[in-house]
């Protein structure tokens, strides 16, 4: 039997819920009748629908009790096997590692970003996660990287075999793409959204690099008073500084704060913006930059992490420490239309190279490489 341990999905975590969701589906259809998921939190908690028929498993235990178990087990060499009846591989999704005797596990790593930026983590999180991830690194049988950055980064600062990390790309999912112009009224009307703006999906966090792309956005608003700034994403931790900003700023009425979108209303919200914009200090992956691209919107990000490995010569770069710079890139991509244009054809292409369908192979490979199939 092969457990995926789905919590994240389970709990809504954002782009790491995403991921989890959509790998056991794609693992599920190649291994018909031999996937079961696994989550804490308790059978009450509902996941996506495409899981919803899988047999599953879960424990009692939160997030934060369920994280402290499972670090004790490992220090402990406590194995949680009899938790997993018949299991022959265990594949965890996120950063937390079940132990398990003489069973081959698959951890996904997705960044290291409490390590590069302690600061923008509480406490708590920072130091369980650097306690942690470095042992369940080690114990892990094998290891998938979300990036190439990823997994420089795994080899760099864990000292890591590099035979021992695959990288498996993500991908933006299908209902992704250009959406009809009736939806895209309608999520203007519902969402009252402005007739001109920039979008950002995320979680609004301090990594996500947001006071900055204030400041960028008060330099374009001296020529461009009817441009907005839209955030789609819901309010993560550390937020006090953002939003003193935008107090200070003076830009509460031209910032829409929407919390978290639908995925059905996404590509709609998508396509309404005039621009998408990621200006992030760091990315494991970047999942959005692929989400608007197959939505037909171009991108202009930070060169920061994996973003030129995600994006690739589609999206327009700047320096995120630099707000200027970032307010003449997207100055820039707002009056240009023939690069908007050309950027636009090459985001289509760029988000083609990525499928699911093509990570579920590659994971399929690990699981059998493991299982020794």
């Amino acid at each position: 039997m092969i457990y995926i341990d789905v919590s994240a999905a389970a709990h809504s975590r954002a782009g790491l819920g995403r991921y989890s969701a959509r790998i056991a589906q794609e693992m599920a259809t190649l291994n018909p009748g031999r996937v079961t998921l696994f989550h804490n939190g308790g059978s009450h908690l509902s996941l996506p629908s495409g899981l919803s028929a899988l047999p599953r498993r879960t424990v009692r235990p939160g997030y934060k009790p369920w994280r402290m178990a499972i670090l004790l087990a490992h220090l402990g060499r406590v194995s949680f096997r009899h938790l997993l009846p018949q299991a022959g591989l265990f594949h965890s999704t996120e950063h937390l590692l079940f132990p398990l005797a003489d069973v081959p596990t698959v951890l996904t790593a997705h960044d290291l970003i409490f390590r590069l930026f302690p600061a923008y983590h509480k406490k708590l999180n920072y130091w369980y996660l650097n306690m942690a991830m470095p042992l369940f690194c080690r114990r892990a049988t094998h290891i998938i990287a979300v990036s190439q950055a990823t997994k420089r980064d795994l080899v760099r600062h864990y000292g890591l075999d590099p035979v021992k990390i695959s990288v498996v790309y993500e991908a933006a999912a299908p209902h992704f793409r250009p959406p009809p112009a009736g939806d895209v009224q309608r999520v203007r009307r519902n969402y009252g959204l402005p007739d001109h703006f920039l979008l950002h999906i995320g979680t609004i966090e301090p990594r996500k690099n947001l006071s900055r792309l204030l400041a960028a956005l008060q330099i374009l608003r001296r020529d461009r008073p009817d441009l907005h700034l839209v955030l789609a994403g819901a309010s993560g931790w550390l937020t006090d500084a953002f939003f003193a900003d935008l107090e200070r700023t003076g830009l509460q009425d031209a910032v829409h704060i929407l919390g978290w979108v639908p995925d059905d209303d996404l590509p709609a919200v998508i396509a309404a913006a005039d621009l998408a914009v990621q200006p992030s200090l760091y990315e494991g992956f970047g999942l959005p930059i692929l989400e608007h691209m197959a939505c037909g919107q171009v991108v202009t990000a930070s060169r920061a992490g994996s973003h030129p490995e995600v994006g690739g010569a589609a999206a327009a770069y700047f320096d995120p420490w630099d707000a200027a710079e970032m307010a003449y890139v997207i100055r820039r991509l707002l009056q240009d239309v023939d690069e908007v244009h050309h950027r636009r054809a090459l985001g289509r292409a760029q988000a083609g190279r990525f499928s699911w369908s093509r990570a579920a192979q590659e994971t399929q490979a690990i699981y059998h490489r493991l299982l020794g199939e």
